[in-house]
Parts: structure tokens; C-alpha cells; sequence
């Protein structure tokens, strides 16, 4: 009779197990549906894309009675940057091949608006040999025919051997048109900066043999005060509420390259900043030693914006931060996930490590050196104790318009959610 009861008991404890973990996955299955969904624009700087995703994660934690740093129960932290945007048309056509925006051809996002009236000549370069700054400065000034574009062979040279960024590329070209064929995926970037020319990347496995004229349209529009918003909120801890323990991430992506190509971005990130809403629906309702806040920031993919302007402006002391963990791209965890800065953390990797050990909540957690690119780094490099989590998982897409939401698997994402959540309970 005991042991019925026993094993009845288990299985009623395995059946809640089951059902908690289902229903975090549907959780997590229904944000991030609806933050890279068509409505949110990309989450980013035009049909105030951005602001609707800033209102929606408000909504949410208003609605599980998070607390506010603001004295006016505002959930909001505001600032402005400039930024460069596309919100009309983007438009190309080579030959009689007219192309798709996003997975046919990317406008450099520095790129300033440009139109022929029908069609334009296209003068082919070949800087293949174009290995030093001296012949770089020779072609440049080939440059100057206001009357036709330019077919810019093998520019990966140029880039390579001259180490420019795609950013820094961008500013050496003048006002005009500038063609450059790339093999592989299409990869956007956000710039708030803009340059005279216009450079348009394009695949070359859809080019026509002998691309010899286009039609183009880009609508371009810097904006120079856009306005944008990191969402925090906290949960005060029982013991020591002076003492946070903070989730991040940040909502924000690439938004929409023109009225066609919407940057969804499922993976990155929606899928961490549905997590980080998650955990606040979790501590909300189990509240921690330590405050536990939730740090939603902008303007990541512009360079880290919302996370420099928090630690610039801090709403709580920096130093009353006991540790920062930043999800970005959390959406498939097949192969378990990466701690970035965990070299600098060995007290808090091995505790991870250890409850992962005991419970296998995730196959595997990597360790890896300290890195600039997400927004665990303005706090790093202010003395912050933090590290950057990102899922290993088996999909390719990054800043590509194929970051949707259906390709986002969740494969163990309710075991990094646990595991995050009984780490937060662990640390001393």
C-alpha cells in the first residue's frame, strides 16, 4: 500500500514536471511568435517597430506587479541616437532580372538614397589586385562618371587586405551607385551613420552572366534623434535587496530594409528576451535572497546602445550588482549552450557547471574568453561581474530575413530556464 502510494506520488511529481515545463515551452513558443511577428516591423526603427515591442514587455511586467526603478512606476529608461533607416522604397533590377530585398541583395545600411530614371550602364572593376592602400587610392579615382554604377568584382580583397569592417567600407565611396557581388547569405547590419554612395551587395549566384545595366531605387532617411527605451523592472529580494542579480538581453533587431524585407529576428533575439520575460514571471511569483531585475535593452544591433547608456546612467548603484547573466540567441539549446567570459568567472561557471552535472538540464556548457559583442560588456568593462549565454544550436540563420520564428526549435530551453533559475537560488 506504501508503495502505491509512493509510485503514485512520483508519477503525480513527474506528470507536474511535464506539464511545467510544456507550459514554459508554449510560453516561450507564444513571445516569440509575437515579437518577430510582421506587427513588430523587425523591432526596429521605422513603423515604430521598436516601440511596440518597448510597449508590449511594459505590458507584461506591469502585469505580473514588477517593480519599477522609476519614482513614477515607469518601466522605461529613454535616450536618443541617430540612425539610419529605409522606410520606402528599395528597389533593384539588373538586366531583366529584377531581385528580392533581403535574400536576393542587402543595401549597405550607411547607404544613402539613390534612383535612376530607367536604367543606368554598369562599368565592370576587378580589384582582385587591389592589395595595398596606394592601388586602392588609383582605383577610387575611377570613381567619377556621375552617368553610369559600378560592378565591383571581387571586393573581399579590398576588405581583406585592407581590413575594413562593413561599416568602415561603406565610407570609402562617393556619392553614386556601387554593385558588389557576394557569394553566400545576405547579412544586414544596423549603422547610424550615412555616406554619400549607395552600396548594394548582391548574390551573385542570381546575377545574370554579364550584368550590364539596372534600374534602382533606395529610399534612405537618416533619422538623427530617434527615440528609443530600455524596459527594466526588478522583484526585491527577501535578504539582501540591495543586491541584484540581473537578466538581460536586448528586444531590439534590424527592423525593415524597405516595405519587402522585414528582419524578423526570432533567434536573435527575441528568443532571449522571451526568456529573461519568463524568468520574471518565475521570480515574480518566487521571489529570490537577492533582487532579481530584468533588463530589456534597445539598440543593441546599433552598437550596444541601450546597455552603454544603463551603465553610463545607472539606476542603482553598479557596484550593488552581484551578477549579470545577458541571454542572446537562446532559441535551441541542441547542443547545449556557450558561457561567454566564464575565464573571468570561475566561482559562478563551476557552479553552473556543477547543477548541471547533477541535474543534465542542458547537454553541455562551454566555456569561452571575454567578448565585445552583446550587451554584458558595458557592464564588464565598467567592473561588473557578468558573463553572455547564447544557445548551440543547429540553424544558421543571423541577420538574414530567413530568422523566423517557426525555425526556432526551443530543444532545451526549458532546461537552461531551470538551470539559470536554481543558480539564481545558489549563489552566495
Amino acid at each position: 500500500m506504501k508503495m502505491t502510494r509512493l509510485v503514485l506520488l512520483m508519477n503525480l511529481f513527474l506528470f507536474s514536471m511535464q506539464a511545467s515545463a510544456q507550459e514554459e515551452k508554449r510560453f516561450l513558443k507564444h513571445e516569440i511568435q509575437r515579437l518577430s511577428s510582421g506587427s513588430m516591423h523587425g523591432r526596429g526603427y521605422v513603423f515604430k517597430g521598436g516601440e511596440k515591442a518597448a510597449k508590449h514587455i511594459s505590458k507584461h511586467f506591469r502585469s505580473l506587479g514588477l517593480k519599477a526603478f522609476d519614482k513614477d512606476s515607469n518601466y522605461y529608461q529613454p535616450y536618443f541616437f541617430p540612425i539610419n533607416t529605409f522606410p520606402g522604397d528599395v528597389l533593384l533590377k539588373i538586366n531583366k532580372t529584377v531581385l528580392i530585398p533581403g535574400s536576393d541583395f542587402i543595401v549597405n545600411a550607411a547607404s544613402s538614397s539613390y534612383a535612376t530614371d530607367g536604367t543606368i550602364k554598369l562599368k565592370r572593376i576587378d580589384l582582385g589586385k587591389v592589395t595595398d592602400s596606394a592601388k586602392w587610392v588609383a582605383v577610387k579615382k575611377r570613381f567619377n562618371n556621375p552617368e553610369h554604377g559600378y560592378y565591383l568584382k571581387n571586393a573581399d580583397t579590398v576588405t581583406k587586405y585592407l581590413k575594413y569592417s562593413i561599416r568602415s567600407f561603406a565610407k570609402e565611396f562617393p556619392k553614386g551607385l556601387f554593385i558588389v557581388p557576394k557569394h553566400g547569405k545576405m547579412i544586414w547590419t544596423a549603422n547610424t551613420e550615412a555616406v554619400p554612395g549607395t552600396i548594394i551587395t548582391v548574390e551573385d549566384t542570381v546575377l545574370p552572366k554579364h550584368p550590364r545595366k539596372a534600374a534602382v531605387r533606395v529610399e534612405a532617411k537618416m533619422n538623427p534623434t530617434y527615440k528609443a527605451q530600455n524596459v527594466l523592472a526588478f522583484v526585491p529580494g527577501t535578504e539582501k535587496p540591495d543586491s541584484f542579480i540581473i537578466f538581460s538581453a536586448h528586444y531590439d533587431h534590424l527592423g525593415q530594409m524597405g516595405r519587402q524585407a522585414i528582419f524578423y529576428g526570432a533567434h536573435d533575439n527575441a528568443s532571449g528576451t522571451a526568456l529573461v520575460m519568463y524568468l520574471a514571471k518565475y521570480f515574480a511569483e518566487h521571489p529570490q535572497k537577492y533582487s532579481v531585475a530584468f533588463m530589456l535593452f534597445s539598440g543593441e544591433e546599433a552598437g550596444l546602445l541601450g546597455s552603454k547608456h544603463y551603465v553610463k546612467y545607472p539606476l542603482f548603484p553598479l557596484g550593488n550588482i552581484r551578477f549579470l547573466i545577458n541571454l542572446d540567441m537562446t532559441g535551441d539549446a541542441t547542443n547545449g549552450i556557450t558561457m561567454v567570459n566564464a575565464v573571468n568567472n570561475n566561482t559562478e561557471f563551476a557552479l553552473m557547471d556543477k547543477i548541471n552535472g547533477e541535474q543534465g538540464y542542458v547537454p553541455k556548457i562551454n566555456q569561452r574568453e571575454q567578448t565585445q559583442n552583446s550587451d554584458h560588456w558595458p557592464f564588464c568593462e565598467a567592473g561588473v561581474k557578468g558573463v553572455f549565454i547564447y544557445s548551440n544550436g543547429t540553424k544558421p540563420y543571423y541577420h538574414d530575413v530567413f530568422d523566423v520564428a517557426k525555425e526556432i526549435s526551443l530543444e532545451n530551453i526549458d532546461g537552461l530556464s531551470k538551470l539559470l533559475i536554481e543558480f539564481t537560488g545558489a549563489l552566495q
